[in-house]
């Protein structure tokens, strides 16, 4: 999937990529202009990965990182892992955040003030302990003097045929006059099919004989005489039981959520019926639902290249995010000029006002 052209509507912000992965926020703020001044990732595998695609190395732990040794910044972006908070509701704001790994981003926030915070999570991440893991980070970051917003998203409703919803969360400094954003609700419809490679070698097909089928997909046609797609995972057989991993969908649905673990014969990827092969998807199938482009430079190993991919962000998702962002920062900087514009008017006519005055005063 082709990522958006880059506009250059960012063009002299800088951001931060904590957590970074791969590279998935990366490709999504660069693709608007922002410039990548500091990229941390423990795993030195992704930190290769990075590198080779984003001529960055990643530095290291980010809990080994003095805030102080991060350069200036305007947006800090990242997919923090969700941590247990050990004392998350106890209403004692940034404090609560110790020993997680959000509070070294509350601390960097903390120290930068960047003006805009744009994170990403897994969507139980929303109801972890009843809520209150949330609230910490919302009170946290408000503490901090940022106005914060949240929703679930569906990267199958964003062009990419792969059921994955996430929590974005997104913080801006109560320095803009305007600091809430619409967050986008498209529905572009795709399908597993349109990403496939052609018979991949390493596609691992699946041949056994407690393979199953119990459910076959129809698809009617809508007035136009096209297919009408349902933008989400067909179930139609399994392997074995059925269990995790072990499920088979339709090229015309969508890719079940990419995951860096997980068992059963078809785990990280899922089973899909493909040309009359049951395999899994292939590495560079599995960029593509997540948005990377085809240059991608991917590792060699197969199991670590798609628990890189199962890791990574839906840069579409992103994508489209961000072009909300820019919307509410060219709102603030159309009010501002206004302003501006206003009070020179304003100081114009005072100036003249004291001149009329003054010469009244001579007569």
């Amino acid at each position: 999937m082709k990522i958006i052209e880059n506009q250059q509507k960012l063009k002299g912000y800088k951001f931060i990529d904590l957590f970074a992965g791969i590279g998935g926020f990366h490709y999504a703020l660069k693709s608007f202009g922002a410039e990548c001044v500091f990229a941390s990732e423990i795993d030195e595998k992704a930190q290769n990965t990075y590198y080779l695609n984003h001529d960055i190395i990643p530095n290291g732990d980010i809990i080994q990182i003095d805030e102080k040794d991060i350069p200036t910044h305007d947006i800090l972006c990242g997919g923090f892992p969700c941590q247990a908070f050990s004392i998350s509701g106890k209403q004692k704001g940034f404090e609560d955040t110790r020993g997680t790994l959000f509070f070294d981003i509350a601390r960097i926030v903390a120290f930068h003030k960047p003006k805009i915070l744009f994170l990403e999570n897994v969507k139980n991440f929303t109801k972890h302990d009843n809520g209150k893991t949330l609230k910490t980070v919302v009170d946290t970051l408000t503490e901090l003097d940022y106005t914060v917003q949240y929703k679930v998203l569906n990267t199958s409703n964003f062009g990419l045929p792969q059921n994955r919803e996430r929590v974005y969360i997104i913080a801006f400094s109560n320095s803009y006059t305007i600091k809430t954003i619409h967050f986008p609700s498209p529905n572009i419809i795709s399908k597993l099919e349109d990403i496939l490679e052609e018979n991949p070698i390493n596609g691992k097909v699946i041949d056994r004989k407690d393979i199953s089928f119990y459910k076959k997909f129809n698809p009617t046609q809508n007035i136009f005489g096209n297919i009408d797609l349902p933008n989400k995972p067909i179930q139609i057989g399994k392997v074995n039981k059925g269990g995790q991993g072990e499920r088979i969908y339709h090229p015309l649905g969508h890719a079940i959520t990419l995951s860096a673990y997980g068992g059963g014969v078809g785990s990280k990827t899922g089973l899909y019926k493909i040309n009359k092969k049951i395999r899994k998807l292939s590495p560079r199938e599995c960029a593509r639902i997540q948005g990377f482009p085809e240059e991608f430079i991917i590792p060699e190993s197969i199991s670590e290249a798609q628990k890189q991919f199962g890791n990574s962000v839906s840069i579409n998702v992103l994508q489209h995010i961000t072009q909300e962002i820019i919307k509410t920062i060219q709102l603030n900087e159309q009010r501002t000029e206004k302003r501006v514009s206003n009070s020179e008017r304003w100081i114009s006519e005072r100036e003249r006002y004291s001149c009329q005055v003054q010469q009244l005063g001579k007569r």
